[in-house]
């Protein structure tokens, strides 16, 4: 087992993962007839993503002599109607000048972020659009 969640009332929940006991509480966002004072579900998918694409680069950089630290990730999650579903998610993710790539290095980055299993798991129908921020 990986969590256990609660609904907690008022549209919020709590999960707690079973291994550290580390909690994440979700809100329905404000649209949607919630509080919108915590991360959504929606917006859990989307952070997913892009710590997904993080970890994973930081998984194979040994490997390919690739160091990500102090990489930062903007997320934007944009959602369609009829059905509600996130129909794009967006990612900048920028890299510190202290780190130039080689343009193998920066190949091997796009490749991984564009086959992490957060990526591959979602579903073909949600576009996921990642730009990169190389240092100079």
């Amino acid at each position: 087992m990986t969590a256990t969640i609660t609904y907690n009332g008022d549209l919020r929940t709590t999960a707690v993962h079973i291994r550290s006991g580390s909690a994440i509480e979700t809100d329905a966002p404000v649209d949607n007839k919630g509080r919108g004072e915590r991360f959504s579900p929606t917006d859990l998918v989307t952070v997913a993503l892009a710590t997904c694409i993080l970890t994973t680069l930081g998984i194979a950089g040994p490997v390919h002599d690739i160091v990500i630290d102090g990489a930062e990730c903007n997320v934007t999650k944009i959602m369609a109607s009829d059905p509600r579903r996130i129909a794009e998610i967006v990612i900048e993710i920028s890299f510190p000048q202290s780190a130039p790539f080689t343009d193998k290095q920066k190949s091997k980055i796009e490749h991984i972020a564009a086959t992490c299993p957060v990526f591959l798991s979602l579903h073909p129908d949600v576009k996921k659009t990642i730009s990169f921020i190389w240092p100079v």
